[in-house]
């Protein structure tokens, strides 16, 4: 089939990243996304970077990583791994993450080695992470099919049909079906805008959730914050798209206004593990109490991160109406999963979601409400019945989303 990789490479280059003459460009990828590596190297190249610096990645490779180290020795972040991606901050590179799920690779390892290796990651690429969570990096994360992942979307299909079907549905979600895919991504990004401005101006002090599957759940906002969708601004100002396909207008609520229960409505995929039917409580921001019907060591080991995992870092509101949803299809990877569906996030907040924030200290943003951790897990709550409505600084209510979709 046609698999579109100079159109997909295009909007990496130009919509994603917006790679700007001159620029480096670094890519991690694994082996088996090669053919589309090498055409987003070519689009880089022509778009003016001086130097693409490819960082490869062999799943299977990983997975004996994991069936024979111990948990410390997993633990133990190679040097070579912080300074590679340093590499990228000291050379202002832009980042380009393409991904290529397989949901089972790390079926049967014992949760607690996953969350181990995880957590010890995100400490020792601590300044990485800054980097690209204040969009002082500008970064981007897209998708790649492969074999299993489709078998696992689509296991009533051969290989072949499975794998082909995965790619007409990515191809649907990331606008390549259409004549125009730039410009098509422009005309969404004007959207997702209008509807961030209107949220900004509505100057909203609390959000309020409920729906039949049992959430029902308030949050409030930090003064000065910031909803953004699709376009951010990164180093120098120069605009980009750090998710896509993305659906979502989001932004970081205070972190200690959290009070109800959220219940998940769609599984999630993290740490090796698939948490199915589970749900949060919190009491003054904090997770008081969690339930999963299948996962809860996956779900106790993100929550048990640190202090920070006990709290919410992201609010994202995405219509039900979504083209991701409207494929009726789990997508088993949060790239696609958390824009077919109003989600939040557990853990680190982003500092460019309030006015300033991205030039204040990690503690003044949390004086200002933004919550911190090594970990940033999103969790979809979004339903057919889903009601959102807001309170203002005036003491008015305005309904946000009525029966799971936008209502403004």
């Amino acid at each position: 089939m046609d698999k579109k990789l100079d159109k997909y490479a295009e909007l990496i280059i130009k919509q994603g990243v917006n790679l700007q003459r001159g620029e480096p460009v670094a890519i991690t990828a694994p082996i088996l996304a090669a053919d589309l590596v090498r055409e987003v190297v070519n689009q880089a190249y022509r778009a003016g970077a001086p130097r693409v610096t490819v960082f490869w990645s062999d799943p299977q490779t990983s997975r004996l990583h994991y069936d024979y180290q111990t948990e410390e020795e997993l633990k133990n972040i190679p040097q070579w791994v912080v300074d590679s991606r340093n590499y990228i901050v000291d050379t202002k590179a832009v980042y380009i993450n393409i991904i290529s799920e397989q949901p089972d690779l790390l079926k049967n390892i014992p949760p607690q080695k996953v969350v181990a290796a995880g957590r010890a990651s995100s400490k020792a690429l601590e300044r990485f992470r800054e980097s690209t969570g204040s969009n002082q990096t500008r970064w981007l994360i897209v998708a790649y099919p492969n074999v299993e992942w489709a078998k696992k979307m689509f296991p009533e299909l051969s290989d072949k049909a499975a794998l082909e079907k995965q790619w007409k549905y990515i191809h649907k979600t990331m606008r390549l079906d259409k004549a125009d895919s730039l410009g098509a991504w422009q005309k969404h990004a004007a959207k997702l805008a209008k509807r961030s401005r209107f949220l900004n101006r509505a100057k909203i002090v609390s959000l309020h959730y409920k729906n039949s599957l049992g959430t029902d759940f308030t949050i409030g906002m930090p003064k000065g914050y910031i909803f953004t969708g699709a376009v951010e601004k990164g180093g120098g100002g120069v605009e980009f798209t750090a998710n896509m396909p993305t659906e979502e207008v989001f932004s970081s609520p205070h972190r200690l206004t959290a009070n109800g229960t959220l219940v998940a409505s769609k599984p999630l995929v993290r740490a090796g593990g698939i948490m199915e039917n589970f749900s949060l409580t919190f009491k003054d921001g904090r997770i008081v109490d969690y339930k999963a019907e299948k996962g809860y060591d996956t779900l106790k080991g993100i929550i048990e991160t640190d202090e920070g995992s006990h709290y919410l870092g992201e609010i994202a509101l995405v219509g039900y109406n979504s083209p991701i949803q409207n494929l009726n299809t789990l997508f088993y990877n949060t790239l696609f999963d958390e824009n077919a569906s109003c989600h939040f996030a557990i853990g680190r907040a982003f500092p460019g979601c309030i006015k300033g924030g991205d030039k204040l200290t990690r503690e003044q943003q949390v004086e200002l409400g933004l919550n911190d951790s090594l970990e940033h897990v999103d969790f979809m709550v979004g339903t057919p019945d889903l009601s959102i409505v807001a309170t203002t600084e005036k003491g008015e209510e305005i309904v946000i989303f009525k029966d799971g979709d936008w209502a403004i």
